[in-house]
């Protein structure tokens, strides 16, 4: 148990170095050996299940306790369908292409040098998060297939399950002959542990990314002094076109909605140009109503369906994550790029729309992580983009932009041959 902020402080860099040193064997291992010590970790996730659930009794009866509310307890409990789907989440890892040593470019120069551009791991990345215990999993295993050491930082709320998980891990990476600092946990639940993270354990973090809520992610990207991985907000939009279908805008709108109104791809804005009709407009604001999600909208909007609420200036910039949706009626489709661009948060837009040269301005123009045409922002995920799992969703300008997968937890080095050339005067 750690006295004091030395002892503390000590950990901290005491698993920085033995991370960094795990770098020099993982980057040694081939697909081969990363893929069997994921396999081994689903195996083990699958025969721990019944440990499993006893340990999360426990984080569900703390959080309980701490008054947690129920969409958080919902995030936090694991039962053997949850955990099967951890370790099936594992193994659809497995089956992705293994990123690493990949040759993304390769030419020769007229002094005969051949230059390739090879993928290599970015090194050790922190992950700092809260409430989900599938993300020990999901990070590990991204982590550790695109040759990453992981160092996982989890809130006290799902201690006891990611103890457990991360254990699978550890042990599966020993049975496999790899070191066990491969993925490693902060001992400790004392919030100072974070702000030694943010600082980079003396250069030994490389990245990190945050998975929790608004106040997790402010505080990292505000104290972090290395890159970060993150977005704060998915403040989404949807923009119903004059050309939209309307039948397409409908279910679009309400799935984008409604679908799961939690997850960071629900669409929070809905922009709709008048051009499209005053009888459309209010046939399609009804049927958000029916669905159970209240609207909150302009002049426009209001006049369209009694059942709006007039909406206030700082509900066009807030992530509702309820079923709760702002609406706002434009002439034109620079009105919406317009709007996007002023209350967004930048991960992803759409535009419904049967005029193409209209969605193509659209997605050329509109400044964000992903852009859509004609389908739901709630496609907004790794899964769905064919990438297996994501450790989340960046908007900042790094290469990873979007869902951040295997590919996007690599970085690239330059491989240059020659048969002895020496560089003239």
């Amino acid at each position: 148990m750690m006295t004091n902020k030395n002892d503390l402080e000590q950990v901290m860099l005491d698993l920085g170095a033995k991370a960094r040193a795990a770098t020099h064997h993982l980057a040694e291992a081939d697909t081969d050996q990363k893929n069997a010590v994921l396999q081994e970790a689903a195996n083990q996730l699958r025969a721990s299940c019944a440990a499993l659930i006893i340990a999360n009794a426990k984080d569900m009866e703390n959080a309980k306790a701490s008054g947690v509310n129920e969409a958080r307890l919902d995030r936090i409990l694991l039962d053997e369908a949850r955990i099967n789907a951890i370790a099936n989440a594992v193994e659809t890892i497995i089956a992705l292409p293994d990123p690493v040593g990949v040759a993304l470019a390769k030419w020769q120069v007229p002094s005969g040098l051949n230059i390739e551009r090879r993928r290599v791991p970015l090194g050790v990345i922190g992950i700092i998060y809260e409430s989900r215990p599938n993300v020990t999993a999901d990070a590990a295993a991204l982590c550790l297939k695109s040759g990453n050491v992981v160092i996982l930082r989890n809130s006290s709320e799902i201690v006891e399950s990611a103890r457990l998980i991360h254990q699978c891990f550890t042990q599966a990476l020993v049975k496999i002959g790899l070191p066990e600092a491969c993925v490693q946990m902060v001992p400790t639940s004392d919030r100072k542990a974070v702000g030694h993270l943010l600082q980079g354990l003396n250069g030994q973090i490389d990245v990190i990314v945050p998975r929790g809520g608004r106040g997790l992610v402010e505080r990292v990207q505000q104290d972090a002094r290395v890159p970060v991985f993150s977005h704060l907000e998915g403040i989404c939009h949807v923009y119903v076109h004059e050309q939209a279908d309307v039948k397409m805008a409908h279910d679009i709108v309400i799935n984008a909605k409604m679908r799961r109104t939690g997850i960071c791809g629900a669409a929070e804005n809905l922009l709709i140009d008048k051009k499209w009709g005053t009888d459309n407009i209010a046939a399609l604001l009804a049927a958000l109503a029916d669905a159970g999600c209240e609207v909150r909208g302009d002049d426009a909007a209001c006049a369209a369906n009694t059942k709006v609420i007039a909406a206030i200036e700082a509900d066009w910039a807030t992530e509702y994550l309820d079923a709760i949706l702002s609406v706002r009626v434009i002439d034109t489709i620079d009105d919406a790029i317009a709007h996007i661009a002023h209350y967004g948060s930048a991960h992803t837009e759409a535009i419904i729309t049967n005029d193409d040269a209209a969605a193509t301005d659209f997605l050329n123009r509109v400044d964000s992580a992903i852009v859509m045409h004609n389908c739901s922002t709630q496609f907004a995920d790794g899964g769905e983009f064919g990438m297996g799992a994501e450790i989340g969703i960046a908007t900042g300008r790094f290469h990873a932009r979007g869902p951040v997968g295997l590919e996007q937890l690599t970085s690239f080095k330059y491989v240059v041959k020659g048969n002895g050339q020496t560089r003239p005067k």
